[in-house]
């Protein structure tokens, strides 16, 4: 009997028992269907979570700020001490019972003194008052502080180009139509103007360009300005006081790409010796990404679960084959039909059975999943813009099926070698 002949008499010998054979596929569809799933869910979290890394900036720097001093053993505020405090910020940026206080030049000259480091910028914060397409409505605007560092989720237009000296804007895409414009193509290239107050109360308007739209980051919200915009604005902003600017929150020290993790590492423990808390972008969401690999991990847990449990009701439903066709056995076997043979016809039912319940379980969940995501993106998640919480890929899905098949094989390995063992001459007088 040749390949192509054991593989079409395995096609048919799997529908002799219809219903056996249906509650068996039924059994490999769950797991298959949840496996598909699971997986989706993790890939297309774990592509959001790329995208809001990304969307926090580039992969070569770290956010410095001052280590949070620890505050007594008692609840309460700390006492202040000349000889060790500092202007503080707000507390938001460590536990609780701890101040955080804010970076100096000194501070920013020993950092940039520290080997490893190739350039600190400090990050200046500006509150704009409004974001203004010529004459149309005004709307509120938020400047992500960061944003000369950042990799936007573009939709349309260019990256910030920090070197330019022309005032640019990376406009989210929740307001390309309150704005006036058709659509986010139309927006990139265009002027507008923003509104800010001064420290005595008086309005200014500073023009900006818009470069390019995109996604609104959940980790990094509101608008991104280039370094020339930021400048513009802070300045404005301070109202020709250049002496208001004294400490800063934040900043931005570039190392170099090439640096290997351990010297990554090294260097954040040199700025830890020095007082600073230094964490780069991968330390932003590394926490996220744990639990979330977790969760996946638990639910495919659950769907190998269904899948061994599939892989009993496999070697059940061909041992009742192998019983029931021993005469048949017996036949093949008397005809010249090698064990060898036989082994491989009842292993290709059992792969058959798999495919069937894989590919049915993956084929629905990818159908149904589809417009699962669909309606979610529209509806409960739409305030995660660019989250698409089911995504399928096809690598994927052809690993779901492809293990599921193999689970089949390895599950019909006994039936399958008690066949091929059978003698003829028994099996032929067998009732």
């Amino acid at each position: 009997m040749r390949a192509q002949d054991l593989v079409a008499s395995a096609i048919s010998n799997t529908f002799r028992s219809k219903l056996r054979t249906t509650l068996t596929v039924l059994a490999i569809f769950v797991g298959a269907f949840t496996l598909t799933l699971t997986n989706a869910v993790g890939a297309g979290v774990s592509q959001y979570v790329d995208a809001q890394v990304g969307s926090l900036g580039a992969s070569d720097v770290f956010i410095v700020t001052q280590k949070p001093a620890q505050g007594p053993a008692t609840d309460g505020p700390v006492k202040y001490d000349p000889a060790t405090s500092g202007t503080n910020t707000s507390s938001s940026n460590g536990p609780p019972g701890t101040t955080v206080k804010a970076l100096a030049e000194s501070d920013l000259t020993a950092i940039a003194a520290t080997a490893g480091i190739l350039a600190v910028d400090p990050v200046r914060m500006v509150t704009p008052d409004y974001v203004q397409n010529g004459s149309g409505s005004p709307y509120e605007l938020g400047i992500n502080a960061t944003s000369a560092v950042t990799t936007a989720d573009l939709t349309a237009g260019a990256q910030l180009d920090g070197g330019s000296s022309e005032a640019q804007l990376m406009l989210p895409d929740s307001f390309v139509t309150p704005l006036g414009f058709s659509s986010n193509a139309d927006a990139v290239g265009k002027p507008v103007s923003i509104g800010i107050t001064d420290v005595l109360g008086e309005q200014h308007v500073v023009d900006a360009t818009i470069v390019g739209v995109s996604l609104e980051s959940l980790l990094a919200t509101g608008a991104g300005a280039n370094a020339a915009l930021i400048t513009q604005l802070a300045d404005t902003q301070a109202g020709g006081m250049t002496t208001t600017v004294k400490s800063y929150g934040v900043a931005i020290a570039h190392f170099d790409s090439t640096l290997s993790a351990e010297g990554v590492t090294a260097l954040k423990s040199d700025l830890d010796t020095m007082g600073y808390t230094a964490n780069t972008i991968a330390d932003q969401l590394g926490a996220v990404q744990t639990v979330i690999n977790g969760i996946v991990g638990v639910l495919n847990a659950f769907a190998v679960i269904a899948l061994i449990a599939a892989a009993f009701g496999i070697i059940n439903t061909l041992l009742m084959s192998v019983q029931e066709r021993t005469r048949e056995i017996g036949l093949m076997k008397a005809m010249g039909m090698s064990g060898g043979k036989v082994y491989a016809l009842f292993s290709l039912e059992a792969i058959v059975i798999g495919f069937l319940g894989s590919a049915i379980g993956a084929g629905v969940a990818v159908g149904l999943g589809s417009i699962l995501s669909s309606v979610l993106a529209n509806g409960f998640l739409s305030g995660l813009p660019g989250l698409n919480i089911l995504l399928f890929e096809p690598t994927s899905i052809a690993f779901v099926i492809l293990l599921v098949m193999l689970i089949a094989f390895l599950s019909g390995t006994l039936p399958a070698q008690r066949a091929a063992k059978q003698n003829p001459i028994e099996s032929l007088r067998y009732e």
